[in-house]
């Protein structure tokens, strides 16, 4: 039986008793997550999944970016397969504008653009004067830049630098925005494009950068305050999303936790591993599905994920 076959069988179980493994959310988050709803198992038994992205056609990519190194596609009738084997710890996903897939290779050490068939195009492997060291999350702007953190890899290496890059639309080499946050993660650009958020995997600040005209940043501050993080340990504070109103979803050590578009916190969504990452996938992207550990969740809202393609 092949790889595919195999998988494919074994989701069909496995999403048939998705309700099983839930966490309940009893009071839900107003416009958010009705109360009582909770995060439903997808399926389980990978390694450490990461990287979720909505399709059109209301299906989903993840990754599973350790021993199993690859890249999965949860079709619209629930099937998952494998799109991409040998992936280089593909970490991170996003679509540009015309639809392309794009991977931040954190094994590879490099950003590359992935075809229908699954083979890599490099983008890029640094600015110039440095090597990407492990490259972790992406987001692409309507231009076609691609906006990536490169945290490093584990474990944090005190006085290593980490950074925030911007490679342009038709160059192979980035432009380095910021080495100030420790372990910068997960970002996201507004729904108007203005403005950069990245969360920090270390710390408990979320921050946001206003956005020039050619891509690169400015006016660095703090976004919003992750809350419930005891003294002296890390946030975890990972991939983050939007919904179509604008509000922050963002994986952190206690759940997702959910910003308003202006950084009010407005409630924590429990999942039953610690989450890695979010998106909004579905008919109407009206489903966040998250993928946590060993694990993939999925969690029905009162919202939608953006009108953009993917994140």
């Amino acid at each position: 039986m092949s790889v595919r076959r195999g998988i494919a069988m074994l989701s069909g179980v496995l999403l048939l008793s998705a309700g099983c493994a839930s966490m309940k959310a009893p009071g839900g988050i107003p416009g958010v997550v009705a109360p009582g709803v909770a995060a439903e198992l997808v399926q389980q038994g990978y390694v450490f999944t990461e990287g979720p992205l909505g399709t059109p056609d209301g299906g989903l990519y993840f990754t599973d970016l350790r021993t199993a190194n690859r890249i999965y596609r949860l079709d619209p009738r629930g099937t998952i397969s494998v799109f991409r084997e040998n992936s280089e710890g593909t970490n991170g996903l996003a679509f540009t504008s015309k639809g392309e897939l794009v991977g931040a290779e954190g094994a590879g050490k490099r950003i590359s653009r992935i075809a229908a068939d699954g083979k890599p195009t490099e983008l890029t492997r640094g600015d110039g004067e440095r090597l990407l060291m492990a490259p972790n999350d992406l987001i692409v702007d309507v231009k076609g830049g691609i906006y990536f953190t490169d945290p490093g890899p584990r474990p944090v290496v005190p006085g290593r630098k980490a950074y925030v890059y911007y490679l342009p639309a038709g160059t192979s080499k980035a432009v380095a925005l910021d080495d100030s946050i420790v372990r910068p993660n997960g970002l996201i650009l507004t729904l108007d494009g203005k403005t950069l958020i990245v969360a920090d995997t270390v710390g408990d600040t979320l921050f946001a950068f206003d956005v020039r005209s050619d891509g690169t940043v400015t006016n660095k501050r703090a976004f919003a305050r992750l809350r419930d993080i005891a003294a002296g340990m890390e946030s975890g504070a990972d991939g983050v999303a939007l919904d179509r109103e604008g509000r922050l979803y963002v994986t952190t050590f206690t759940g997702v936790q959910v910003f308003d578009k202006a950084g009010q916190y407005l409630g924590t969504i429990a999942v039953p591993r610690q989450p890695s990452n979010v998106a909004f996938a579905g008919p109407g992207k009206r489903t966040l599905y998250i993928t946590a550990r060993e694990g993939v969740y999925r969690v029905e809202t009162l919202t939608a994920g953006p009108e953009r393609l993917g994140k």
